[in-house]
């Protein structure tokens, strides 16, 4: 009896998500436990720049929710609205892995193509869509700023 209450119990209680992501080479990684606080894209010119790409799309976590391993190197720069961002990457090849905000305490962001996972959450907010490509379309029900 009390081995089946306990099976019932376990069913019922879902197992954390671990969501992890890491530089090109993988010395550097970033685990995060939990789903993420809100995942969104950006099209401001400097995450342009950043990501390479026509947009960035980055998820939030909280930071008692993350664990780095490995080594990283910091590159700082003002971001569109004034704030000082730390992007935090590879010193072996260069991919970043992680960045904080400071006007964002106690929360870490990482971008969505570091999971490497194409199940990860959709964006649900578009920032910056002055400067949007207009090839680019936004998920279905994103939130556009």
């Amino acid at each position: 009896m009390f081995i089946a209450r306990c099976r019932a119990v376990t069913a019922r209680i879902r197992p954390m998500t671990e969501h992890i992501a890491a530089c090109f080479c993988e010395s550097l990684v970033v685990r995060c436990a939990g789903e993420p606080i809100r995942v969104s894209m950006c099209h401001c010119l400097n995450c342009q720049r950043r990501s390479g790409s026509a947009f960035a799309a980055q998820a939030r976590f909280p930071a008692d929710q993350v664990t780095v391993t490995g080594a990283s190197n910091a590159y700082e720069r003002r971001s569109d609205d004034g704030n000082r961002v730390a992007f935090h990457f590879c010193p072996t090849c260069g991919g970043t892995a992680y960045y904080v905000n400071p006007a964002e305490p106690g929360i870490v962001l990482i971008p969505v193509g570091a999971f490497a996972d194409p199940t990860f959450p959709a964006p649900t907010i578009s920032n910056y869509e002055n400067r949007r490509h207009p090839w680019v379309t936004p998920p279905e029900g994103a939130e556009h700023n």
